[in-house]
């Protein structure tokens, strides 16, 4: 009973713990300002974990697991 109450707690500890760099986001982007009308590199580097260009699309995978699909029309 003692071990399986220390497994749900170290469980706990690192759900927590996995919570944590998303919280910080949340942070920072309630921080921002809601238009944004000038290239924030710090942003970028700060949200985007890759983009990926196709010929006629791309996909920007941000840090907190969100991606999105962008057609292009040529």
């Amino acid at each position: 009973m003692r071990e399986d109450k220390q497994k749900l707690h170290l469980e706990s500890a690192g759900r927590d713990e996995q919570k944590k760099p998303l919280a910080d986001r949340g942070a920072f982007l309630r921080e921002q300002p809601t238009a944004l009308t000038v290239y924030d590199e710090s942003l970028v580097w700060r949200l985007i974990e890759k983009v990926i260009v196709y010929e006629n699309r791309f996909t920007v995978e941000f840090k907190f697991g969100v991606t999105v699909k962008v057609k292009i029309k040529i």
